[in-house]
């Protein structure tokens, strides 16, 4: 009876130890479903705000993405239509290939593709044909051998030239295009009888896909990568100028309190870094802006060219900003003494040249003039004097040396940028000749002085004493003489002697 008892206990405790193992499992897999679901939330969420700022940062991409879908949508009826589906067949689905191949977010890549695809179409085309009229002189037997060897060595021609740097830069895609439709032409020429016809369809539909593409790139939201790189430019050398501005202030610390200091926004310390990377961009908008037709201020035959010296001159003070810029936060910090003579002819080369970034970059910004920017550039060269003297005047012993070397080096960093900042106002000064930056004229000149006032000098003599008596007429506003310039030299004064 005991036994039964015992047995019985057992089972329920087994019973109820499952149901435990049961509802523990349950609980694992409830639990790992709701962290299955919580994830997927957030990575939506944050793929939406991802979404959200990249159109945010450039709303241009979503205007971009709608016009691709126009293009297509419109290229499409090339298969919707029924009268264009006879007169194209199935070669219409290359003008749907064509839009989403070359339409690019840029006008000038746009045109690139385009145009590449064109001409390389056209001239494959006609040389796929000659090839396979020319293979079938030599029989049913031959054709394929001389097929093969033709497209062996165009082929292989065409992919070395791909290596050239100019050809490179932009053919690249029209030579790839090339080597596809020649091959597929002089190919298909073996089993196709109307070889000229399906050919001509070809070249047809990718006339009609790269006009819509070029058409809709122009004419709704047209996004010029020439533009783009002239801000590009003009941005990066504003940069440089707000650290430099900046700079003198940061590394000899004025006075302060603690708090002021850390709270101090230094983001302008770090603005300097995308110039460093800015080279591929500008070599691939420099490219595309070649491609461009006249569009705003910039004519057909701009100086695309001078923007990539003007960049790399930009890169090359931004490394020597680099190093600058580690002197600020080193361990190693030179005595007070000699940084109080260095002090003022350092912080006079920074600011300077700080100041003259950014009337470059003004001047290149409104296209006009870069000549306010070379007082500046002066100024600059006259703090290096004013330095050599300070230096000088120290009267250093051999052990200092190792000591003085953190302000030394920015001292000679500065004098080095000084330098790049001249190079840059001189490659600016070119691109405003080439480019016939507008010259702005001062209101008020030493050699065009403003008379402010008419009137007439009468010397009256009274009581046996010399007097001079002047009446005022008027005055002249510069809205008085804006017909002419020189109308306050040129006017005749009125004098009455009296006796």
């Amino acid at each position: 009876m005991q036994s039964c008892q015992s047995l019985a206990m057992e089972m329920e405790s087994s019973a109820s130890h499952q149901e435990i193992k049961r509802a523990g499992l349950l609980t694992r897999a409830w639990g790992c479903f709701k962290g299955l679901i919580g994830n997927l939330k957030n990575k939506v969420v944050n793929t939406a705000k991802s979404v959200k700022k990249l159109g945010e940062d450039d709303p241009r991409r979503i205007t971009h993405s709608l016009k691709v879908g126009v293009a297509v949508t419109l290229v499409s009826l090339l298969y919707f239509s029924r009268t264009l589906y006879d007169s194209f067949g199935v070669a219409g689905m290359w003008a749907v290939l064509t839009v989403v191949v070359v339409f690019e977010f840029t006008v000038g890549g746009t045109l690139l593709k385009s145009l590449n695809r064109g001409f390389a179409t056209l001239l494959a085309g006609a040389l796929g044909v000659g090839a396979h009229h020319l293979a079938s002189l030599f029989g049913n037997k031959g054709e394929p051998i001389v097929i093969g060897i033709l497209v062996f060595l165009l082929a292989s021609a065409s992919t070395f030239s791909r290596f050239i740097p100019k050809i490179k830069a932009r053919y690249d895609y029209g030579v790839l295009i090339f080597i596809l439709t020649f091959s597929l032409v002089s190919v298909s020429g073996v089993r196709v009888d109307e070889l000229v016809e399906v050919a001509h369809q070809r070249l047809s539909t990718i006339i009609i896909g790269g006009a819509a593409c070029i058409v809709i790139s122009i004419g709704i939201c047209p996004v010029w990568a020439g533009e783009d790189l002239h801000k590009l430019v003009a941005s990066n050398i504003e940069k440089l100028g707000n650290y430099l501005e900046g700079f003198g202030k940061e590394y000899f610390v004025e006075d302060g309190t603690e708090d002021e200091i850390k709270t101090k926004n230094k983001s302008f310390l770090e603005g300097y870094k995308s110039v460093l990377n800015s080279k591929s961009a500008e070599d691939s908008m420099a490219n595309l802006a070649l491609w461009e037709p006249r569009h705003g201020k910039f004519g057909f035959r701009h100086p695309w060219k001078q923007y990539l010296k003007i960049g790399a001159i930009s890169r090359q003070c931004a490394y020597h900003i680099e190093a600058l810029n580690g002197c600020i936060n080193s361990n190693i910090q030179a005595p007070e003494e000699f940084k109080s003579k260095i002090q003022e002819p350092c912080k006079k080369m920074s600011e300077e040249s700080g100041k003259a970034l950014k009337l470059l970059s003004s001047a290149i910004k409104t296209m006009t003039d870069p000549s306010p920017a070379k007082i500046h550039v002066d100024n600059s060269k006259t703090a290096i004097n004013e330095l050599k003297i300070a230096l000088k005047s120290c009267s250093l012993d051999h052990d200092d040396l190792l000591i003085i070397v953190p302000a030394a080096t920015v001292a000679s960093t500065l004098t080095e940028i000084v330098q790049c900042v001249d190079k840059l106002s001189e490659s600016v000064h070119e691109l405003a000749n080439l480019a016939h930056f507008k010259i702005v004229e001062a209101t008020v000149s030493p050699e065009k002085p403003q008379l402010l006032h008419r009137g007439t000098v009468n010397p009256v003599l009274d009581r046996g004493d010399d007097h001079v008596v002047i009446t005022i007429e008027g005055t002249d506003s510069p809205e008085n003489n804006h017909d002419d310039k020189n109308q306050a030299t040129k006017m005749p004064s009125r004098q009455n002697l009296q006796v």
